[in-house]
């Protein structure tokens, strides 16, 4: 081409193929205006009336749920900035278990705020200030709130940790929180250790069966394996169990023999002494008192025969995982090859048994005197969405009862705690002298979003309702939130609506933080993405360990 033009500026500095965004119109408000985006989806989800959304992934993969951390997930946010705003959820669902949609969509309304601010002519680190005054101040309040009494729980008693998870469960799936909540309180209690805060969310496992509904669910003490026994003995009671990590079959040698064979009853012999040793190692598990055999592999015919000889059970799991949990729940050691096993590394159960669930095989072990360290939450349901969902929802349930183990006070929950965070703050603004205190009192509204979004998803009018709460909270009710069923005003310890003191806390926090982060930026500098096939993630159907 004819003109050569000499790059200047940036251009000169940087590579070619660089993208440079900075000032307040391009990159800080850029950055807002996505955060918001994504706080507009994640709302409308909020709280028990919230709406469902339906994501595709790139794998084709349906999602129907309106669990924030699911959503927010499987969407593949590009924009950094947003990106800032889904690890906030991620670090509130990996650190309570719930509430990952209040931290984002309380940030978006912080950095909406923050927006119309910017416009009036404040600087972001003014707002920053402001911001960081009011979560400071919110801490404070929030320990004031807590309920009295509930510092001091008994996590072993059913009817206070039901009252506890309620919150979260029927946020998920409202209208059937106390079938759920009772469940998952039974497994929870169950697998709960001595001491409570060494509580361990993996022992809990959730099985899903297609058919029934959830009045049928159950919980098991013990486990669900989704496969069938491999032999023709389905039940054994109170049985000592061997589980071998590999499969019980003739071991190979590992050097390379040549036999040389002349006549036909060398032959046979041959093969004659390979059915002893497999008889000789089965008739020594037997009489080691073992009943059932698990094994981590195949399972070959020969030995299988024996077995059935000597009327073992055999059990085949072929995820490591399981096999773990299955020698937790047993108490069992595995052994690596099939040889005698020792009276110490046998496990115990009380039943093993298969039974037919809506058309689907599974076996059943069931441990209820010894140790209880695994239960099973069995999920029944008509389709698999519906059963996902559900999993969802016990998988809060119980994050909810680690995060009470560790610390059992409770807020009022069905935003009272936040209209009365609302009003605090915003008396706190009137004594600040400096521009924060404009910030501060834009934090304080941003409160006004969490019962607003409540009523707006339940069809309530939502102005009528936050101007009664003020009043309310103004003339000393303290506990007054939104009954959404009636769609008025109510005291929420009648209606036993209680949320975690940490969740909020937490919660709040981690948006606070999220939203600094967003605001301290004011130059985005992107390079051109180096070619080469993206990388994926994790194929589908990997486990979650």
């Amino acid at each position: 081409m004819g003109f050569n033009i000499q790059p200047y500026g940036m251009q000169s500095m940087l590579k070619e193929g660089h993208k440079h965004l900075s000032g307040l119109d391009e990159a800080v408000l850029k950055n807002i205006d996505a955060c918001k985006q994504l706080s507009t989806i994640t709302r409308t989800s909020l709280g028990p009336n919230g709406m469902n959304k339906m994501v595709i992934n790139h794998l084709d993969k349906l999602f129907v749920t309106n669990d924030a951390a699911t959503i927010v997930n499987e969407l593949e946010v590009q924009h950094p900035a947003a990106k800032v705003l889904v690890l906030a959820g991620k670090a509130q669902q990996e650190e309570i278990g719930d509430g990952a949609n209040l931290t984002i969509s309380f940030a978006g309304e912080l950095l909406q705020n923050a927006e119309e601010l910017i416009r009036m002519g404040l600087h972001p680190s003014e707002i920053i200030s402001g911001y960081t005054k009011a979560i400071n101040k919110t801490v404070e309040i929030l320990d004031e709130l807590v309920e009295k009494g509930s510092e001091s729980m008994d996590v072993r008693s059913k009817e206070q940790v039901v009252s506890r998870m309620k919150a979260a469960v029927a946020s998920k799936q409202f209208g059937q929180e106390d079938i759920l909540c009772s469940l998952v309180a039974d497994a929870c209690i169950q697998v709960c250790p001595k001491n409570p805060a060494n509580f361990n969310v993996d022992n809990v496992r959730v099985a899903k069966l297609l058919g029934g509904g959830l009045h049928n669910s159950t919980v098991v003490r013990g486990m669900v394996l989704k496969s069938d026994a491999v032999g023709t003995i389905k039940r054994m009671e109170k049985a000592k169990v061997a589980v071998f990590a590999s499969g019980v079959d003739t071991s190979a040698t590992e050097t390379k023999g040549t036999v040389l064979i002349h006549s036909a009853e060398q032959l046979e012999s041959y093969s004659k002494t390979e059915e002893a040793k497999v008889e000789e190692l089965i008739k020594a598990v037997a009489d080691s008192g073992a009943k059932v055999i698990v094994s981590g592999g195949a399972v070959g015919e020969m030995a299988l025969h024996f077995c059935e000889r000597y009327k073992l059970m055999v059990l085949k799991i072929s995820s490591k995982f399981e096999l773990r949990r299955f020698c937790r729940t047993t108490g069992a050691v595995a052994i690596l090859k099939l040889s005698q096993p020792n009276p110490d590394d046998l496990g115990y159960v009380d039943s093993v048994s298969v039974e037919e669930i809506g058309g689907v095989r599974v076996t059943i072990v069931k441990n209820e005197e010894g140790g209880n360290s695994v239960s099973t939450v069995v999920l029944r349901g008509s389709t698999d969405s519906i059963l996902d969902d559900l999993e969802r929802a016990v998988d809060d349930g119980v994050n909810t009862y680690k995060a009470m183990c560790r610390d059992s006070r409770t807020v009022p929950g069905a935003a009272a705690t936040e209209i009365e965070l609302a009003r605090k703050v915003k008396e706190f603004s009137f004594k600040e002298t400096g521009l924060d205190q404009y910030a501060i009192a834009k934090f304080a509204e941003s409160f006004e979003m969490i019962p607003r979004t409540l009523a707006e998803n339940a069809g309530l009018n939502a102005m009528e309702i936050i101007s009664s709460l003020y009043a309310e909270h103004a003339s000393g009710n303290t506990k007054v939130g939104i009954d959404l069923e009636e769609g008025v005003c109510k005291d929420v310890s009648t209606l036993s609506v209680w949320d975690l003191h940490v969740t909020k806390f937490f919660a709040l926090k981690y948006a606070a933080d999220a939203v600094c982060t967003v605001l301290r930026v004011d130059q985005i500098i992107m390079a051109k993405p180096a070619g080469g096939p993206t990388r994926r993630d994790q194929p589908a159907g990997m486990d979650e360990d």
